[in-house]
């Protein structure tokens, strides 16, 4: 009778427990309590190590959110695998880490989102892991050109002696076209004295016929008369030339030395024509600003 109560009670065992022996079943079926279901469940499962569920299909924050040398390693791999070019960064975000792992997507029949499940990260860690590692050929590096070397700076003597000879140059060009101005106005200057103010030179520069007429009318007579260029260029209406011209003037028994520059633009006759004091810089610059004088000289 015992047996076969016994048998009764392991048929009422919940099919899929663990196998049991007949001296396990019976000691359950004699102080139920003993079993870890209580009244005869089933047996206890032995402990096993927790394993992590699965992540849900479309979770795409888990990656996206991982520590940063997680999100570094995915880019990592996505390098591995000549799909991103960007900076190591852990920056899933950004422009380039979306276009390559939609570009690693794509061949692989994934959505095209741009973001990695846990699943598919696994996969690409794993593709990656795989990839053989690229050497470089010699042969098939192209050779840099040398770097051309950075002339040093020049020290502000030497900037300046370049300056003067550049402007020695330019000078050179324009000297014989400012001198012959300048010979040219002398010879008009000296006629206008010689016909006692009288000629073009009076007409062009009304401001030195003035000046001629003051030195007159206080007894002052005009002796010699010597040029120096002041300066010399193109203008807007054509070659301008300013020079400082001294004259020397007599007094009875006394000798003064005064000082014009003029200025004008080359024509025949000439235009602009202006006779300025040389204390008086200011209008002899103004005259050059308003002629949009572009110096050849200085």
């Amino acid at each position: 009778m015992r047996h076969w109560l016994i048998l009764a009670a392991i048929a009422l065992v919940p099919t899929g427990v663990y196998a049991q022996s007949a001296g396990e079943v019976e000691r359950c079926f004699q102080n139920p309590g003993a079993c870890s279901g209580g009244g005869g469940g089933q047996a206890p499962r032995p402990a096993t190590a927790a394993t992590t569920a699965p992540a849900p299909a479309g979770d795409y924050t888990t990656v996206l959110n991982s520590s940063e040398p997680e999100r570094r390693r995915v880019q990592e791999s996505l390098r591995a695998l000549d799909k991103y070019q960007g900076p190591i960064d852990g920056n899933l975000q950004s422009e380039a880490s979306q276009k390559a792992i939609s570009e690693w997507q794509k061949g692989h029949g994934y959505a095209q989102v741009g973001k990695l499940t846990p699943t598919e990260a696994q996969t690409l860690h794993a593709e990656a892991a795989r990839a053989p590692i690229k050497r470089i050929d010699p042969s098939q590096t192209a050779t840099a050109p040398p770097t051309p070397l950075t002339p040093p700076a020049l020290s502000n003597a030497d900037a300046l002696k370049a300056l003067q000879a550049r402007l020695a140059e330019r000078r050179k060009a324009a000297e014989p076209k400012a001198e012959a101005a300048a010979q040219s106005l002398v010879k008009d200057l000296k006629a206008y004295v010689a016909a006692d103010g009288k000629g073009t030179a009076g007409e062009q520069f009304p401001a030195f016929a003035k000046w001629y007429a003051d030195n007159k009318a206080v007894g002052r007579t005009i002796g010699d008369i010597a040029p120096a260029i002041d300066d010399y260029g193109d203008a807007k209406s054509g070659a301008a030339t300013t020079a400082e011209v001294r004259f020397e003037t007599k007094q009875g028994d006394k000798t003064y030395s005064q000082c014009l520059v003029f200025a004008w633009i080359e024509a025949s006759p000439r235009k602009s024509g202006e006779a300025i004091s040389c204390d008086d810089v200011a209008a002899v610059e103004k005259w050059k600003t308003d002629q949009a004088l572009k110096s050849a000289w200085r």
